[in-house]
């Protein structure tokens, strides 16, 4: 009897076309092990290709190999085939229009004569014929790529591969290591257990970086010995570490460091600072001219540099554009606010939050409210400390 790992390889070997996806929120984790496979099965002689909804790139891992070769959404998944029986008339000639939003194919033919049953219509078979899915706990977590064509999903064998306890093993072949701390961790050993000689320097930068990402450069309390071995042997096969910890870590532009500077004026915490959070107002963005999308940035160092800390918040406000009123106007009529969630350890963000509707990770969840900065931030803190303190 074949292992999981076995089987996975057996199914990529028959495999004419693969596509690898991940979660829409783009943990650095999943970018890095989608990258890392993709390389992989590269090198096999495998036709493979990745997407993933694009609303929430993560641009800080575009410097890793491969990374523009990710696509936002699936084309051309299944094509519409008409056949048209010429064995009892040669075609002469052809050509379409289209009127009143009907497509017309004109067929004359060279002899002979055509009629209505000669004609049959089909769809084809799907582009890929076998999903790999990295970091996903189901399939609603891919968003578009699944909610798209929800019927490819359902009719492709599907490789399922993550760590988090919280998957529903919803792949026909499901690879779910717990002591795992990155999926990246779980593909080192599945490539080295296949062909350890095919992972070049740019996979194991691939793979070191997920662990990087995951551990906040091995900063966090879920290091293991095993974690710290695989890494060993990553940066042994040519992993280029201090690329990663400078991309990842050291090179933070200003306007980050501005934004930072006002999360640190504002922070406040609770529950014997087992609880952090902070503030922004969009005037903050715009003073530092950040956006939303920098925020996971300064999460990371309140993370790093507030051990004890086991759920960091940030609520911030946002503001909907319109032309005709003034900025005022606009504050007024439009303020919107949305905060982040990020908890360590065995604290599931979703929970923490789950009346306010949350989307993301059990790691890292998204709220809306509509309602002014303060207010929601009281209605979040509130949430957040009645169900935190029911947990620590």
């Amino acid at each position: 009897m074949l292992t999981t790992e076995q089987q996975i390889f057996e199914q990529i070997k028959k495999a004419k076309n693969i596509l690898i996806t991940f979660n829409k929120i783009w943990p650095g984790d999943a970018v890095a092990a989608a990258l890392a496979f993709y390389l992989f099965i590269k090198k096999m002689g495998q036709s493979v290709e990745m997407a993933a909804e694009k609303t929430e790139v993560k641009k800080i891992y575009r410097f890793l190999p491969a990374f523009n070769e990710i696509r936002g959404s699936l084309e051309n998944l299944r094509q519409f085939i008409v056949s048209l029986d010429i064995t009892n008339a040669k075609v002469g000639q052809i050509k379409y229009e289209v009127k009143d939003n009907t497509l017309n194919f004109i067929i004359s033919p060279k002899e002979g004569f055509f009629s209505s049953d000669d004609i049959t219509a089909r769809a084809s078979d799907f582009k890929y014929d076998l999903i790999i899915t990295l970091n996903t706990p189901d399939l609603e977590a891919l968003g578009t790529i699944y909610d798209n064509d929800t019927e490819f999903f359902y009719q492709v064998p599907i490789i399922n591969i993550d760590h988090e306890a919280g998957n529903e093993g919803y792949g026909q072949i499901n690879l779910i290591e717990l002591t795992a701390i990155a999926s990246t961790e779980i593909l080192f050993n599945l490539f080295s257990s296949y062909a350890r000689e095919l992972i070049d320097e740019d996979i194991a930068t691939c793979l070191l970086a997920g662990i990087i990402a995951k551990t906040r450069s091995f900063k966090t309390q879920n290091i293991t010995p095993q974690a710290l071995s695989v890494s060993s042997q990553l940066i042994a096969m040519g992993a280029r570490r201090e690329e990663i910890v400078n991309y990842l870590y050291r090179s933070r532009p200003l306007s980050v460091l501005k934004l930072w500077g006002r999360v640190l004026a504002r922070l406040n915490s609770g529950l014997d600072d087992k609880l952090v959070w902070s503030v922004l107002s969009a005037l903050d963005f715009a003073k530092t001219e950040t956006t939303e999308d920098d925020l996971e940035e300064v999460i990371d160092e309140l993370i790093v540099n507030i051990p004890e800390a086991q759920v960091v918040v940030l609520v911030y406000e946002k503001l909907a554009a319109s032309s005709e009123n003034s900025k005022e106007e606009n504050q007024e009529r439009e303020s919107e606010t949305e905060a982040l969630v990020y908890s360590v350890h065995n604290i599931n963000s979703l929970d923490l939050v789950k009346t306010l509707a949350p989307i993301g990770t059990k790691r890292l969840a998204r709220v809306k409210i509509k309602k002014p900065v303060q207010e929601a931030e009281r209605e979040v803190i509130r949430i957040i400390k009645e169900n935190l303190g029911r947990v620590i």
